[in-house]
């Protein structure tokens, strides 16, 4: 059956349409009560490198969905050290579905958020430092490994530890073999963490 359009849509888009259409009508345009003209204005502000402050901004107190998901796309596509600092922000967000579209974004901007890493990972947070391994997960960086390595090598929390060593377990070498040894004693007394290393051996064996 064909769908029907109900008589509020036309108007919306109009109303999105008339916005001006200059970079600095589509920042202005974030803020519009109609959630079709912020969302416009969130895909047209990827060609407006310096809209990326007022996009994080938006981010953070937008309530709609779909709008969310159009500014952080801009957002990636932006990349740039404004962006990934305002993604850095929302990781430590009470917002948790905040959190979670950041590490997302944050994933898909390896060589942007290369140079943070290591400060991420050395964070006094655990939490933000959980969630920096999180966003090793799928970025496809070539010291994602060596990073990891780091973290069960120094990281005092074995909440971060386990986490890391989860990972390790999936993308390692014969390179993390000797790390993967050490946390196992210096956690000698957490069964998870000597689990999750002897996983990860098991698989560096089995290659």
């Amino acid at each position: 059956m064909a769908l029907i359009k109900t008589q509020s849509d036309a108007p919306l888009a109009k109303e999105a349409r008339r916005m001006p259409r200059d970079c600095t009508g589509l920042i202005a345009s974030l803020t519009a009560s109609d959630p079709t003209a912020r969302r416009w204005a969130a895909r047209d502000l990827v060609d407006c490198p310096e809209a990326a402050a007022a996009l994080v901004e938006r981010l953070k107190q937008e309530p709609e969905v779909s709008v969310r998901e159009v500014i952080l796309t801009t957002l990636t596509s932006l990349g740039g050290p404004v962006a990934v600092s305002g993604l850095v922000d929302c990781l430590r967000s009470e917002d948790a579905a905040l959190r979670n579209e950041a590490i997302e974004a944050m994933q898909k901007l390896p060589d942007a958020v290369a140079p943070l890493m290591r400060g991420l990972l050395a964070d006094p947070d655990p939490d933000l430092r959980i969630f920096a391994v999180n966003i090793l997960e799928s970025l496809c960086h070539p010291e994602v490994e060596s990073w990891l390595i780091e973290v069960i090598e120094g990281d005092p929390h074995v909440n971060v530890c386990g986490v890391a060593l989860d990972l390790l377990g999936e993308v390692g070498t014969s390179r993390a073999r000797d790390s993967l040894v050490r946390v196992k004693a210096r956690f000698s007394d957490e069964p998870y963490i000597r689990f999750a290393a002897d996983l990860a051996l098991g698989r560096l064996n089995e290659d």
